[in-house]
């Protein structure tokens, strides 16, 4: 389908802003400015007034985590997951998981996300599912325990989704191999994983130097930080990406250079666990480029990307006291462009001729976006995702003027209340 927005304030890839038309052809963006004599529309949306940019990339989250959000809050990271998290995890049945999946897919789509990178527990098949009806991009993968029985099935059940389901939906679903923390697999386990992604050409997620704790218990149990314990089993032989990097010294930083790990920068949950912040000013001077995360909605609590953003602008001034620590553009950059590079996202991240058309509009006519000195500084400092007002991914409508095209959010609303009200008693 020929799909044509006019008259929008578009951010350009070099992070300028104009007024101009944008060509869709089926799931690229054929023109931006000068639109061919010879395009006709099929369908058009009226651009004015709104402000175009690439959809959000939440490069870290727990979709189905949407059903505890505010079951378990104010505690201790291990307590958190120990005494409340893990336990009502087990509990949960394939329902739950698909109906907390379509609950963040809702959620993900109302604040301008087109793209999401989940690690989480079994049936991620019915997630898949899930998100190639709803139309947006999921990169998924399990996020096995290690030293918890049967995981040597859980890794063989990720490896079966990748099989079965990387390059999916018309190339909406990617499938990574998930390990979930250096705190919580052992060598022995680290090593078969890192096999298994080297025999399948999977490329991994993994959770990476959360807290202090996580420090001192690796360099107890094996006398390294956690980023040397991680290559020294071969995990990051493949690329990867790691959620967090909170806690990082030169060694750290060398070894992610080394093997081009990228960091998942988390503001909002590592604020809300006391985790700490991560050093991302010093990542980016060496030359890293971090995605960003909301993390799960039962730590964040939202899967709210342009908060997100925001939080990345602001933290690191005040934790620098500088004010140019992370400017607003590298901040959008950030959850949008870095992201899309993070998770290995071709032509995904930028409005421009050629790149996949993930188009998010801002409607600007609202108070907060009054006067119009600097579009990109009022949607980072000022603007809200209440401001979301159309959400384009791989050139299909996903929401139009507020309202949900591919997703039934009464029915899923329900369904998720009912079924997380169950899962806590069950």
């Amino acid at each position: 389908m020929n799909l044509l927005i006019t008259k929008a304030n578009v951010l350009r890839a070099d992070y300028s802003t104009e007024i101009a038309d944008i060509a869709v052809k089926d799931d690229v963006i054929a023109a931006v400015g000068d639109i061919p004599e010879d395009f006709a529309a099929d369908y058009i949306i009226d651009g004015r007034d709104h402000f175009a940019v690439p959809g959000m990339v939440n490069a870290h989250t727990h979709a189905s985590m949407t059903l505890l959000r505010s079951y378990a809050d104010d505690m201790k990271l291990m307590d958190w997951l120990n005494d409340k998290i893990w336990p009502v995890e087990a509990k949960m049945t394939e329902k739950d998981i698909r109906i907390g999946a379509q609950l963040a897919l809702v959620e993900m789509v109302r604040t301008g996300t087109t793209a999401y990178a989940d690690m989480y527990g079994p049936y991620l098949e019915s997630v898949a599912e899930a998100t190639i009806s709803a139309g947006l991009r999921g990169i998924l993968c399990r996020g096995p325990i290690g030293f918890m029985p049967g995981v040597e099935k859980i890794l063989a059940a990720n490896i079966d989704l990748f099989k079965n389901y990387h390059g999916s939906g018309d190339g909406l679903i990617s499938i990574l191999l998930g390990v979930h923390a250096p705190g919580t697999c052992p060598p022995d386990f680290c090593r078969k994983a890192a096999k298994a992604s080297v025999e399948h050409g999977m490329n991994v997620h993994i959770h990476m130097s959360e807290t202090q704790g996580e420090i001192r218990q690796i360099q107890e149990q094996y006398g390294k930080r956690p980023f040397k314990y991680i290559e020294d089993t071969g995990l990051f032989v493949r690329p990867a990406i790691a959620a967090h990097c909170v806690w990082l010294n030169d060694e750290d930083i060398a070894v992610m250079k080394a093997h081009g790990v990228t960091p998942v920068h988390n503001p909002g949950s590592n604020l809300k666990l006391a985790s700490g912040i991560s050093p991302v000013p010093r990542l980016l001077a060496e030359g890293i480029q971090p995605a960003l995360g909301t993390d799960g909605a039962s730590s964040n609590n939202n899967l709210d990307m342009l908060e997100e953003v925001r939080l990345a602008a602001l933290i690191h001034k005040g934790n620098e006291l500088d004010p140019l620590a992370v400017p607003a553009r590298e901040a959008l950059k950030m959850g949008t462009e870095y992201g899309a590079k993070a998770l290995w996202l071709d032509r995904v991240g930028k409005i421009e001729a050629g790149w996949k058309a993930d188009i998010v509009l801002y409607d600007m006519r609202r108070p907060e976006w009054c006067p119009r000195h600097d579009l990109v500084s009022l949607l980072v400092y000022s603007a809200s995702s209440s401001s979301v007002d159309t959400v384009l991914c791989n050139g299909r409508v996903l929401m139009e003027k507020g309202e949900l095209k591919t997703l039934d959010e009464e029915k899923i609303m329900y369904e998720a209340n009912k079924c997380a009200m169950e899962l806590i008693n069950r």
